[in-house]
């Protein structure tokens, strides 16, 4: 008989086969009751010991927490069961026992510190509640994806070793590659310009990046998945942040009524922005923290951690979860710089989601000898760029895009209090394993 998920099992259903589990085990002389757990929930198997012979009622009472079983059996409704129906086990089998001691406690109400539940992490995620916040990823994804092909972008799939980096060398991760010198992408930022110049016109893709910092927040990883952008033929900034605001009003939309099951485990809503995302500039976002919370950033180029907080906080007050800053100044030399007729620094812009930034892009540099004087200015190698900028010279189109953090979107989204919550197996200076 093929097996079933305990969320496809009818009462009505004469016959059934569940595999997974034990998540809790009550022996009560004779009684044993069992509640196997798989992906999709729970569901309760009564042995009888009237029902079943010596032998094989022995076996039902040597079953331990979390070993692996497989019971077919019939289905009868019991108002006293967890989902008003029983399974009556016909046959059995215990396909892998569980060793006991178990390495972290699953069953609800009971915490465990972030580094055991990390170490042991093939165990943690066997919580309703972590398995939840995975399901609601992976619709998320799902979601997006929908998006983006409705409205005719293209998946990319860009390498993931490279010759040089986007965001300057202090935070790459070099790797051994033959007899070269070459690094760990920290965005496709490179190639999904290259394709502009391709004619793809717009694309996007869906991949891991990589940052060799050094940190201790919430908020940061080493590893972390990036849903990348690129479109041309654009007519400025605003076109770009079109697609990322519409995008994102989208994929709350859909997860509002797609992921209920996971919010209701998890306690969580989601608001679904009904006006549009404010748009100010950099300057504008300063004035607002230092006359409203006496607060300057350390960094004039940037808004620090406690600067998007604030500004997250100010606008929430106002009902808008997200806020675009636009005009970041000295931007690196891929983006479009000062425009003499516009009080913004650069066509770069953030995107904060309840005070936290998820996203950077803006509009890109496509006039070739402005981007070799951008670099020039910045003391880039143009040595390492040489395959970026040929595709720079035979016919660029005026194009721009933007990287969202897969990881935080999730994390706000539900109100997680560490990225590391949206990761599977996070990697940070300190874990490289499991």
């Amino acid at each position: 008989m093929e097996r079933q998920y305990t969320n496809e099992i009818e009462p009505s259903k004469d016959r059934v086969r569940v595999s997974g589990w034990a998540h809790e085990v009550r022996d009560i002389g004779k009684l044993v009751f069992v509640i196997l757990r798989d992906r999709e929930g729970t569901v309760q198997i009564t042995f009888k010991k009237d029902n079943l012979d010596d032998k094989e009622f022995d076996r039902a009472k040597d079953i331990g927490r979390e070993d692996v079983i497989d019971v077919m059996g019939s289905v009868e409704e019991n108002d006293e069961a967890p989902n008003g129906f029983e399974i009556k086990p016909e046959e059995f089998e215990i396909l892998t026992e569980a060793k006991s001691p178990l390495p972290l406690e699953i069953r609800e109400n009971i915490d465990s510190e972030m580094e055991t539940r990390l170490d042991n992490r093939f165990m943690d995620l066997r919580k309703k509640e972590i398995h939840a916040i995975f399901s609601f990823r992976d619709k998320v994804i799902t979601s997006l994806r929908e998006w983006y092909d409705e409205n005719e972008f293209l998946e990319i799939h860009t390498p993931i070793i490279s010759k040089g980096g986007a965001e300057g060398g202090a935070t790459l991760f070099p790797v051994e590659y033959y007899s070269n010198k070459a690094y760990l992408r920290q965005s496709p930022q490179l190639y999904k310009q290259m394709l502009m110049a391709s004619g793809f016109d717009k694309v996007y893709e869906v991949g891991p990046s990589f940052r060799a910092e050094e940190f201790a927040t919430s908020r940061h990883v080493s590893e972390f998945t990036q849903w990348d952008v690129e479109l041309a033929f654009i007519d400025g900034v605003d076109d770009v942040m079109d697609v990322l605001e519409d995008s994102m009003k989208s994929l709350l939309k859909k997860m509002k009524k797609r992921g209920q099951h996971e919010l209701g485990v998890l306690d969580e809503d989601i608001e679904v922005p009904e006006e549009d995302f404010p748009r100010i500039t950099f300057d504008k976002a300063r004035k607002i923290l230092r006359e409203e919370y006496n607060h300057v950033p350390e960094e004039k180029g940037d808004l620090d951690t406690e600067g998007e907080k604030l500004l997250g906080e100010h606008f929430q007050e106002k009902g808008h979860d997200f806020v675009f800053v636009l005009g970041y100044p000295n931007e690196k030399f891929y983006y479009m710089q000062e425009i003499e007729e516009d009080e913004a620094a650069s066509r770069k812009f953030d995107l904060l989601y309840k005070g936290q930034e998820i996203s950077s892009g803006g509009q890109r540099e496509h006039r070739l000898d402005v981007l070799l004087d951008a670099m020039e200015e910045q003391d880039v190698d143009k040595s390492n760029f040489k395959f970026y900028l040929e595709a720079f010279k035979y016919g660029m189109p005026p194009h721009g895009g933007f990287g969202v953090g897969l990881d935080r979107v999730v994390t706000k989204m539900i109100e997680l209090d560490n990225i590391k919550e949206s990761i599977l197996f996070p990697r940070d200076p300190d874990r490289v394993a499991p």
